[in-house]
């Protein structure tokens, strides 16, 4: 298990760099992080979100599980879903659980890219794993859910966060 960054950590404003080498090591990386991901009670981790700088992102949403590796997003429908989102990187100060506010999603994307071993697979996805892999998408350019928020409902977040 790795330690999650939180909000304030360079690593998470900053775009992660394409994985080059499937190997032992990026698939060590990918089980730490479906284990850092469990044991905080997340539906999905950015390799940033434990200070990697790697283009992967795990998941555990809307009844699918897995991992992309270097992955592109294309949006299916465009139509706007605003949902309760959080952030393991965006805690409370006093809880130390995700804070979370009313961000707006497309309604369906593909995300298309490599499991561990460098084959190419490709997801559609609406609902939860949809918000889920926009997020996580998000985190490996170096965006948090608050730059989606309106001014207002993203400072009422940060002033909670530590």
């Amino acid at each position: 298990m790795r330690e999650i960054r939180v909000i304030g950590d360079p690593v998470l404003r900053s775009p992660a760099e394409p994985v080059t080498v499937f190997d032992r090591d990026l698939r060590r990386l990918i089980d730490e992080m479906v284990d850092s991901m469990r044991a905080a009670d997340g539906v999905g981790l950015a390799a940033p979100q434990i200070g990697v700088p790697k283009r992967v992102f795990v998941y555990d949403a809307g009844g699918r599980k897995g991992h992309v590796v270097n992955p592109e997003l294309t949006i299916d429908d465009a139509d706007e879903v605003l949902d309760e989102e959080g952030c393991l990187s965006i805690p409370g100060r006093d809880t130390g659980k995700p804070l979370f506010a009313k961000t707006p999603r497309a309604a369906g994307v593909t995300v298309e890219g490599f499991d561990r071993l460098g084959r190419p697979t490709r997801t559609r996805a609406r609902g939860l794993l949809a918000r889920c892999f926009q997020h996580e998408f998000d985190h490996l350019d170096g965006v948090l859910y608050v730059d989606r928020l309106a001014k207002d409902a993203a400072r009422k977040i940060l002033l909670q966060a530590p």
